[in-house]
């Protein structure tokens, strides 16, 4: 079964304001887990503002983005699946 991109929201107090070594802890925390559920999901970048991260993942669903959501301790506030990828090429 082909990867579907998520979105998924995070609400983490201060994580705007987190130190680089706390960044770095929470993506080794993240791919511990990753590794440990297989294939079936992909961490492909995060953005971190204020109170939230917004994190694209690839995945064959969501309930193991759920899964990946409890075993690491960051919450999944709102997962939403994307259905089209737009960008300024798509204008030609």
């Amino acid at each position: 079964m082909a990867l579907r991109r998520f979105i998924i929201e995070r609400d983490i107090p201060k994580v705007g304001s987190f130190e680089r070594e706390q960044l770095r802890q929470a993506a080794q925390k993240s791919n511990e887990v990753l590794r440990q559920l297989g294939p079936d999901i992909q961490w492909v970048e995060s953005y971190v503002a204020g109170d939230k991260t917004f994190c694209v993942y690839m995945a064959n669903g969501f309930e193991i983005i759920q899964r990946h959501a409890e075993q690491s301790g960051f919450p999944a506030t709102k997962i939403t699946e994307v259905s089209k990828v737009i960008d300024p090429t798509t204008a030609a």
